[in-house]
């Protein structure tokens, strides 16, 4: 059974969460993306807390300005070093009380998009807090930026991420029943036919959670230059093509399972290439006839994997 509650962080953010699987347990954490939210997970979560999976604790928050997470009004609180708080304080809250059985650390830590993005943050900052990582269509912070600013084709397919910094974005996401929000799950990925996971009960769960606001998802993408760049009159905006990232940033020394739906539009596979470079513990898995929501499109495939690398 999936609980819900409110996780109050010593910084003052409040995290909800989605949990299951008895406290004491090896912890497995599952970050999500956008314009998702932590119920995208409640598969997995069940599936990893049975004992014959694993028999983990499995946790998954919806992220600062998700759902019923805080929402800071600051796009200024939405930068990566922020995020990467909100995390490492939920892990001391769920690990913490495990010093001398699991180090305090994660067995785990599951990331798709965003969620992907603070995780490969917290990783390299902050390894100590987790055993192994598995990144689900989520770019390197580093091969991300190589493409956004020598990629005419990346910077194409990442173009909507500069609608997304719109002042009035939200409100034009909120139009129509959310008819550009629908439209996200057919542009990241060719598609034929209707989406067979996107069904009536899924619809109404994301409206739930899209009714609550659109404010906080968008200031990730305001609050980010990794994105491309808007040359010229009215926005002389270098974003990408202004940004350096220290080596130490960008270098995760653990067990990373990287799994990637190779129909994702989005975020094409270019951005796999010289990703062994900043990650030497690479377990690199392209998933074909996937695309970038190959968490609701395969879930079993994403078990699999999972099972066979937290083995």
């Amino acid at each position: 059974m999936i609980e819900t509650s409110l996780q109050e962080l010593p910084h003052g953010i409040t995290l909800s969460c989605r949990s299951t699987g008895a406290r004491g347990r090896p912890v497995l954490m599952f970050l999500h993306g956008f314009p998702e939210a932590a119920f995208v997970w409640d598969g997995l979560l069940t599936h990893f807390a049975q004992p014959g999976n694993g028999g983990f604790r499995c946790v998954a928050p919806n992220l600062r300005g998700f759902e019923h997470s805080s929402a800071p009004a600051d796009v200024a609180a939405y930068r990566a070093k922020h995020l990467v708080q909100d995390i490492a304080a939920l892990i001391a809250l769920e690990c913490g009380e495990d010093q001398d059985q699991h180090g305090g650390r994660l067995a785990g830590l599951v990331a798709h998009d965003w969620g992907g993005a603070v995780a490969w943050n917290l990783a390299a900052s902050q390894p100590h807090l987790l055993k192994k990582l598995a990144i689900i269509n989520s770019p390197h912070p580093g091969t991300f930026l190589r493409e956004l600013q020598h990629s005419a084709a990346q910077q194409a397919a990442s173009d909507y991420m500069n609608f997304l910094i719109r002042p009035d974005a939200e409100a034009l996401l909120a139009e129509d029943d959310f008819r550009r929000l629908w439209e996200f799950f057919s542009s990241m990925g060719a598609v034929t036919g209707p989406h067979a996971w996107l069904t009536e009960t899924v619809r109404a769960r994301y409206r739930e959670v899209w009714r609550l606001g659109l404010r906080g998802p968008c200031n990730y993408y305001r609050a980010s230059p990794l994105r491309p760049p808007r040359p010229g009159p009215p926005h002389n905006d270098p974003a990408a093509a202004g940004v350096t990232l220290p080596r130490a940033m960008l270098e995760v020394h653990l067990p990373t399972l990287v799994l990637w739906g190779t129909g994702d539009t989005a975020l094409p596979t270019a951005l796999l290439d010289g990703l062994e470079a900043y990650v030497p513990q690479l377990d690199l898995r392209r998933m074909e006839g996937a695309t970038h929501w190959v968490v609701h499109e395969q879930p079993e495939r994403i078990a699999a994997h999972l099972r066979q690398f937290l083995r």
